[in-house]
């Protein structure tokens, strides 16, 4: 394959650290390895200086529901050279605009489900809880996924949402993690005290992620402290339930953590709790695993394929905090069982690399360009993809 101008784009990226960013960059800098022009198309952020020479940053405005995103405001003049293949991560203002710049171009969109999107509408003011009930969101997000070339899930555990989307034969490519940063990690000053159990969770403190759960069974597991690595709007609740259960002292927030030292908490770490149940694939999982640390998670959508049940950890049903203890208490009480689950969370977790991940992508992008370009079925009546800007005139019209 000749090289390609390949167009990422993502309303997430650096420094924000989700999976999306995670996954956005490994990407990147695969398809880059392999001799291809990626740009990685992001909004801009206040402060924030770029060390990536990947990234094209387009103006951007503050999301006043979601404080720590930004909202993307792209123009034509963003875009001064057109991309072979347009990829989008995201469903929101940069995923639009990269599927109408793809139309407009006459050149692929690809499209990545990475993210349950009806479980995060409770951040969209207008959005109410009948017109999730009647799946307007699903229609809508088929506006982006149905029309896209070709569609891409990190998970089988989605495909139910994908085809109400009429999303016709979505392909399955796991999303890998870097395991060389990982263990790369520097040394750090250990966060947990002295002579507790070290349990972590990592993720955007957010409603969907349920951290309120890993906190309530923290409070039935004496002798253990948590640290939590992440930041989101969700903060001051956990912390004022941390106190309801009188377990201030028994949890750390420490905030988001760069990448590249990430991997030092996972190496100290003796069990991984997830309680969110809206995942399509929750790459923290398989950090963990990657790192030997066993995990006790829900089981849902996403999570399923990245947790193996009985041998890298354990999943348990939505909400089931019971199940939470009692796996945590066995896992921490039997030091046999430990190791057995360690050993086979890094088995588990490696069987996916970067390099290959971007070479099923590629093969992804090369069945797209040999496609003809048409829109698979008609707009649903009453929808319309388009957001409106303060002027009134729709983001996705580009002239200025």
């Amino acid at each position: 394959m000749k090289p390609l101008r390949i167009g990422l784009f993502t309303d997430t990226f650096l420094p924000d650290q989700n999976g999306i960013v995670t996954s956005v960059g490994l990407l990147s800098d695969e398809l880059r390895a392999l001799g291809h022009h990626v740009e990685v198309v992001a909004p801009d952020f206040p402060g924030n200086v770029d060390t990536r020479t990947d990234v094209r940053r387009v103006p951007s405005i503050s999301y006043t529901f979601l404080p720590t995103y930004r909202l993307a405001w792209p123009t034509r003049k963003d875009f001064p050279q057109k991309y072979d293949v347009v990829h989008t991560h995201t469903p929101l203002t940069l995923g639009l605009a990269g599927a109408r710049l793809a139309r407009k171009w006459n050149v692929p969109h690809v499209a990545t489900y990475h993210t349950h999107i009806e479980a995060y509408t409770h951040y969209v003011p207008g959005v109410t809880a009948l017109q999730r009930y009647t799946g307007a969101v699903t229609r809508v997000m088929g506006l982006l996924y149905g029309r896209a070339d070709a569609v891409i899930t990190p998970t089988a555990g989605v495909l139910d949402v994908l085809h109400a989307m009429r999303v016709r034969n979505p392909v399955v490519i796991p999303t890998s993690i870097d395991a060389r940063v990982l263990h790369a990690a520097p040394p750090i000053e250990n966060p947990w005290p002295a002579g507790k159990r070290r349990l972590l969770s990592v993720g955007r403190l957010a409603r969907e992620k349920r951290f309120d759960h890993v906190l309530d069974t923290l409070a039935q597991l004496p002798d253990t402290h948590l640290v939590l690595l992440g930041e989101g709007p969700e903060r001051v609740h956990l912390e004022a339930h941390a106190r309801r259960l009188g377990i201030e002292g028994r949890v750390s927030f420490l905030g988001v953590k760069p990448w590249t030292e990430i991997g030092a908490y996972y190496r100290l770490a003796e069990l991984f709790l997830f309680a969110s149940d809206t995942e399509t694939q929750g790459l923290v999982l398989q950090e963990a695993e990657l790192m030997g640390v066993p995990v006790v998670a829900v089981g849902a959508r996403g999570t399923l394929s990245s947790v193996a049940h009985e041998r890298s950890g354990y999943l348990v049903a939505p909400a089931d905090v019971n199940a939470m203890i009692r796996h945590s208490q066995a896992i921490l009480g039997d030091p046999a069982l430990w190791a057995r689950l360690s050993a086979g969370a890094r088995e588990f977790a490696s069987g996916t690399t970067p390099a290959g991940v971007a070479a099923r992508v590629l093969d992804v992008y090369a069945a797209a360009l040999g496609m003809p370009r048409e829109m698979p079925f008609p707009a649903e009546p009453g929808l319309s993809a388009s957001v409106a800007a303060p002027s009134g005139q729709s983001i996705l019209a580009y002239d200025p």
